[in-house]
């Protein structure tokens, strides 16, 4: 079958059970287009407003894009993905599967086969997310003020609830990346009222893995109201300590987190991590002023000066340098980075989290590269130091 006809036919199995809303679920994978960070597609028939749509779910390597199209443009665009850019789809119907493949030689095939279960269609255009952390039966979340006494999310909590919930998911994706058990000791730096390292307790709790978790607060007051919190939801291992990142020292940490310290606030969390090896680290930065401050107070002249001559251009530099920097100095001492942008739901800012994870095979062979690197940039946007570099002493 040549590809207009297997295209044809394709076209023809996807228009038929979207009229008689037959459609389950259609994926397009093995992408060969020029987007790197595309990994597939998904498509399902979903009612919007009284009228079908299909719902196109792009998946990145860090986050999903959902588009919603109609019925005509949507199969037009499906047409042409699988001409161009993905070698294979799958299509369900209620009672059949439906392969569409481009063979080594280029050549579009179609085959069909009947399924020995029927299959349901569900086009509700809303999905019940299944959240790791769940609201039933947790006594801190509605100590946390995140859940009534009956485990239904208050409304004016269910912002910080997502957030909560996303940020564990991450978590999740990065601790599969290391070995199984890897982690025993977590240090949350900067814990505040707790929201994360209850849910991070929680979730290592579930999964039957026995770990300690301290958080690392310097308001009494939310040190107190932690401890007790854990205290009555019976988390035995998890403590909350008085003290700020910079005067907290642990030598045996797996996992460390620092989530919105303030300007070198961060640097201090990951140098604690560095210095205490441990396995991964995760940070999302804010206020990235030593950075600014530093060019602002020489002013070189670069390829760049008619942006940062603005000042909210100007902190935008300031932040991609500094977290690109520490990026740079996680890499010197062996650590695999990722820098990713997250945002949690409509009603929160975007945010940054810079990763490291310990390369336990081989450190950094490039470690004149990179300090060649650092300071090359230093050079150009006439920065003396990063505080980082300093407390590392490279």
């Amino acid at each position: 079958m040549v590809i207009g006809e297997a295209l044809e036919k394709f076209r023809e199995v996807l228009s038929a059970s979207i009229a008689n809303k037959s459609l389950v679920k259609l994926s397009l994978g093995n992408y060969q287009g020029n987007d790197r960070e595309l990994k597939n597609l998904y498509v399902k028939l979903v009612k919007i407003k009284r009228a079908d749509m299909l719902s196109f779910n792009y998946r990145y390597k860090t986050r999903d894009i959902f588009k919603n199209l109609a019925i005509e443009e949507g199969v037009k665009l499906l047409i042409n993905l699988l001409s161009n850019d993905f070698k294979i789809g799958t299509l369900f119907t209620t009672e059949t599967e439906n392969i569409i493949e481009q063979d080594k030689k280029g050549t579009l095939r179609i085959r069909q086969r009947e399924l020995t279960k029927k299959l349901e269609a569900n086009h509700s255009h809303d999905k019940v997310k299944q959240r790791l952390i769940k609201p039933e039966a947790n006594a801190y979340l509605h100590q946390l003020k995140i859940t009534d006494a009956n485990g239904e999310v208050y409304k004016n909590a269910q912002d910080k609830y997502k957030q909560i919930n996303q940020y564990i998911e991450i978590l999740n994706s990065l601790i599969k990346e290391l070995p199984a058990r890897t982690i025993k000791n977590v240090v949350d730096m900067g814990s505040g009222k707790g929201y994360l390292t209850f849910a991070l307790y929680d979730y290592f709790s579930k999964k039957g893995d026995a770990i300690s978790i301290t958080g690392v607060e310097f308001r009494k007051d939310m040190v107190d109201l932690c401890n007790t919190i854990a205290k009555d939801a019976e988390f035995d291992k998890l403590k909350f300590v008085e003290g700020t990142i910079e005067s907290y020292s642990q030598k045996n940490i797996n996992l460390l987190i620092a989530l919105h310290a303030c300007d070198t606030a961060t640097d201090d969390a990951i140098f604690k991590g560095i210095r205490a090896n441990a396995e991964l680290i995760v940070v999302a930065p804010c206020c990235h002023k030593q950075i600014r401050r530093e060019i602002e107070k020489h002013k070189v002249k670069n390829d760049v000066s008619f942006l940062t001559k603005y000042g909210i251009f100007l902190e935008r530099q300031a932040e991609m340098i500094t977290d690109g920097m520490r990026a740079l100095i996680l890499e010197y001492f062996g650590y695999k980075t990722k820098v990713f942008e997250f945002i949690s739901d409509a009603h929160t800012p975007k945010n940054v989290l810079v990763v490291g994870i310990k390369n336990k095979d081989k450190g950094a062979k490039n470690k004149e590269e990179i300090l060649q690197n650092i300071k090359e940039t230093k050079a150009y946007f006439g920065i003396d130091y990063h505080h980082l570099e300093r407390l590392l002493d490279i």
